[in-house]
Order: structure tokens, then C-alpha cells, then sequence
């Protein structure tokens, strides 16, 4: 690959991972409105069971062919990371903490995505990457703290926890990409998952479910569509392209793309810190991608 085709990879993959970010950013809001009507497990099993069943027309219209046995552990790893772990960790977490709280375990998926990008990806990237990378984390987790100080043992462990799966399932995904494609890695994840999640969803299903409200239902559609099938297929294929480590650093805007929804759709002030902290964090994200490789 020459030099021009390099650089054109590298603008495709943040390019796709900006998208992809700014699908994600609206996950924990919808959760967090979600859980206040539903069940954290039943929640979980439904929105991967409407994602999988999603991916098993898309699969079978695009005819695409089977992984082989060697991706079946990696499809499993992304599975119990990004589509049961990241998902029911959080929504246990959020009958604890708050949306906002949230953000200061968002600030360090970045870091968490560059760690398992260097055991799972094998990326080496320089120190003064790992320097902004810790920084942006920084930056993100003190205002998210200085937004919302009340605390939650349990809910801050949960927080972690997913941090720690969700950073895994990105780094395995975006290395599978590089062989299945970025669509098609989410989409078998899910439809390995699916029959487990189609029977717990049962199980844990709630006696009436014409109980819940307008807004729950459409705070499901979006974390089942946007979150789980849609965002990835934008976020594997931008990490792929453009290095797990250096894009994973585009999750560092994640928190100030929901506030800003907010402030659009919600008519919610932005604070004169908030943009500040927001452009630290900019720099923050164009200094690791300078010194991602």
C-alpha cells in the first residue's frame, strides 16, 4: 500500500468511526430512559434478539458466507462483550447512576479500547499517544465528576466492568473486521447470540408489555437498531481502517455529542466549561491520532 492510499484509509476509518460515535452517543440516555419502565435483563435480551433477527435477513439477502472455525471464538469474545456484557452491565449500572455519572467510565473506554487494540491487535502505539490518550480520559472523567459528584459503589463497579468488556468486544471486532468485513462481524455475533438471547428475553419477558410507554419503545428501538447493529457497522469498520488504538480516541467526544443532542432536541444550556473541556478534548484525540503508529 502506497503512501496516498494509506492516507486515504486513515481519513475512511476515522471518517467511519465518527459516525459511529455520534450513533453511540445516544445509547445511554435511551437506556437510561428504558430502565426507568423495564427490566435491565429483559431489556438487554430484547434489544439483542430484535438486532439479531435484523441480522439474520441481512445476512441471508447479502448471502454471505459462514465463518469459519476459527472466527467462532473471536464472534463469541465480540458477543459477550459489546452484546451482552457492555449492554446489561450498563443498564444494571444506570438504576444506580445517572446518565451524566456515566460519563466518567466513558471518558476511559478510549484507554480500555488502546489496551486490548495492543494485546488483541497487536498495535504498538508511541508514548506520547498513551500520554494524550490518559489525558483525554482525564479531562472527560473530571468534568463528568465536577457534573455529577454523587457516587454509587455499585453502580460505579458495573460502570467498570462494562468499560472493561465493552473495550475488549471493540478491539477483537475490529480485528475480525479485517477478514469478515464490518457489517458482517456484528452480524454473526449477534446471530450466534441469538438463540440464547431469544429464550432469556422469553424468561425474563414481564407479564404485560403493553404497560410500557411511547418513549420506552422508541428508547428500545434505538439501542436495538442504532446501537447494536447500525453503529457498529460504521465503528468496526473505521477501527479497522483506521488502527483500534487511533480511532478508539474518537469515543473521547461520545459524552459531548450527547450533550449536545440534548441541547438540540431538549433545549438543554451548554455551559461555557463544557465547551472548553470539549475543545481540550478535541486536541487531546488530533494529538494521539498524530502519534497513534
Amino acid at each position: 500500500m502506497n503512501i496516498v492510499d494509506a492516507k486515504q484509509q486513515a481519513h475512511s476509518g476515522w471518517l467511519n468511526g465518527l459516525l459511529g460515535v455520534i450513533i453511540f452517543s445516544g445509547s445511554l440516555p435511551a437506556t437510561r430512559i428504558a430502565v426507568l419502565e423495564m427490566d435491565p435483563f429483559f431489556l438487554t435480551f430484547l434489544r439483542a434478539s430484535i438486532a439479531g433477527l435484523v441480522a439474520v435477513t441481512l445476512l441471508k439477502v447479502f448471502r454471505q458466507p459462514r465463518p469459519h472455525r476459527g472466527q467462532i471464538l473471536p464472534l463469541l469474545i465480540v458477543s459477550l462483550g459489546v452484546i451482552i456484557g457492555f449492554p446489561l452491565l450498563t443498564a444494571l449500572a444506570l438504576r444506580y447512576v445517572t446518565a451524566a455519572h456515566s460519563i466518567v467510565f466513558i471518558g476511559l473506554l478510549p484507554l480500555a479500547t488502546a489496551i486490548f487494540g495492543v494485546l488483541r491487535g497487536g498495535e504498538r502505539p508511541r508514548i506520547a499517544f498513551w500520554i494524550f490518550s490518559l489525558l483525554g480520559s482525564l479531562l472527560v472523567a473530571g468534568f463528568a465528576l465536577w457534573q455529577s459528584a454523587t457516587l454509587s459503589l455499585t453502580g460505579d463497579v458495573l460502570m467498570l466492568a462494562a468499560v472493561l468488556a465493552c473495550g475488549l468486544g471493540y478491539a477483537e471486532g475490529a480485528t475480525l473486521t479485517r477478514e469478515l468485513g464490518g457489517w458482517q462481524v456484528i452480524g454473526w455475533a449477534l446471530v450466534i447470540s441469538l438463540p440464547a438471547m431469544l429464550l432469556a428475553a422469553f424468561i425474563t419477558r414481564p407479564p404485560v408489555l403493553d404497560a410500557f410507554s411511547l418513549s420506552t419503545w422508541a428508547a428500545v428501538g434505538y439501542v436495538s437498531l442504532f446501537s447494536m447493529l447500525i453503529g457498529f457497522i460504521f465503528w468496526y469498520k473505521g477501527l479497522a481502517a483506521g488502527g483500534i488504538a487511533a480511532v478508539g480516541q474518537l469515543q473521547l467526544l461520545q459524552p459531548f455529542l450527547g450533550l449536545l443532542l440534548s441541547a438540540i432536541l431538549l433545549h438543554e444550556a451548554i455551559s461555557p466549561q463544557m465547551m472548553m473541556v470539549t475543545l481540550g478534548v478535541i486536541l487531546c484525540v488530533i494529538g494521539s491520532r498524530r502519534f497513534a503508529r
